[in-house]
């Protein structure tokens, strides 16, 4: 699990880019970038498709944790929280499903709002927003893995080795 630094005030410091876990689909890692310009967090999602269960709207959808890598992926069921439209960092604005989902950040356990696209071509896999990093958290923009690093053989699976 990450270590965490112990704050010495109300908020926990964290970096711009930290290894997080999403327990509750089985990604026990990956690796976030924390963007206080974003409003709602973002996850990397293929195979997108919704349906219907019990009258409420639902989305199954693939999760690939590793940046470089198809291995350890999982494919997850959930209910459609909500849809936005949202304007990527290159101007353009698309309607994307809102999930939501626990976020393990720094040892702290958040529930998050996060929205599905297809973010093969960033560099994380995922990107915390505002929402979730208002529940106690402050980001030191020149600092990184305040929560610790992986093991080495995650971080290599991260890269695709």
């Amino acid at each position: 699990m990450v270590r965490v630094r112990e704050p010495d005030h109300s908020s926990t410091i964290a970096g711009w880019r930290e290894w997080a876990s999403l327990p509750e689909i089985g990604v026990d890692w990956i690796k976030v970038k924390l963007d206080t310009g974003a409003r709602t967090s973002s996850l990397h999602a293929f195979d997108v498709e919704e349906f219907e269960r019990d009258g409420e709207a639902w989305v199954r959808f693939g999760v690939r944790p590793w940046q470089n890598s198809d291995d350890d992926g999982v494919v997850v069921e959930s209910r459609v929280h909500d849809r936005r439209q949202v304007r990527s960092s290159s101007g353009h604005s698309e309607e994307r499903i809102v999930v939501l989902l626990d976020l393990v950040l720094l040892g702290r356990k958040v529930e998050s709002e996060v929205t599905l696209s297809n973010r093969d071509e960033m560099g994380f896999r995922m990107l915390i927003g505002r929402e979730a990093l208002q529940h106690g958290f402050l980001v030191a923009a020149g600092e990184s893995f305040l929560g610790g690093r992986a093991p080495r053989v995650i971080r290599r699976q991260n890269r695709g080795r």
